[in-house]
């Protein structure tokens, strides 16, 4: 009985794992937490594209190991902090530094008439919102806070909740339907 007991919760555990890392993965589909949806942004840079979700590193980071009694998720990628759970951070000469360098890297890019003048085609529009707005945050005050919104994309909910519930008593279910059997 005893082992039967440790292979319905093995199972188990191995349920949740496979719902709940399919369910934060879905999460960056959804541009939310579940229901909650993500704060848009406010920057130019990709207008209209997907939030956090640039070179997928962040998504492809979500991991879980388990032990004979739980599961843990989380996330090594450096940024996966701050944007989990929010937050400010600080600006540094080397934060300034990278910068200005989009900003020239953007400003390097506009089309250009033979007089020298930027064209006003849409594709040098875009770049000059963005140079702008590399150039705004260059000229910050090292020191100086940039608040980076919460967007969860890892941790409980009742979602989750629910998700572990109907788990667990499935498994149950199917393990004291499968005991009754044996024993008759």
């Amino acid at each position: 009985m005893e082992d039967g007991l440790k292979t319905v919760i093995g199972r188990i555990l191995k349920d949740i794992r496979i719902d709940l890392s399919d369910e934060f993965d879905k999460n960056f589909e959804r541009q939310g937490f579940f229901s909650e949806d993500w704060a848009r942004r406010k920057s130019p840079l990709r207008p209209g594209g997907s939030i956090l979700i640039d070179t997928g590193g962040l998504r492809r980071s979500v991991q879980s190991k388990s032990t004979d009694e739980s599961i843990a998720f989380y996330s090594s990628h450096p940024a996966a902090a701050i944007h989990n759970e929010g937050g400010e951070i600080k600006v540094t000469r080397r934060m300034k530094a990278y910068f200005w360098y989009k900003y020239y890297e953007a400003t390097g890019s506009f089309s250009r008439k033979k007089n020298g003048e930027r064209r006003q085609d849409k594709r040098t529009v875009q770049l000059s919102t963005e140079a702008e707005f590399w150039k705004l945050l260059a000229l910050m005050k090292v020191g100086s806070s940039i608040k980076i919104p919460k967007r969860q994309f890892l941790g409980t909910a009742p979602e989750v909740e629910k998700t572990v519930t109907e788990i667990i008593e499935e498994n149950l279910i199917e393990y004291f339907n499968h005991l009754d059997i044996k024993q008759k």
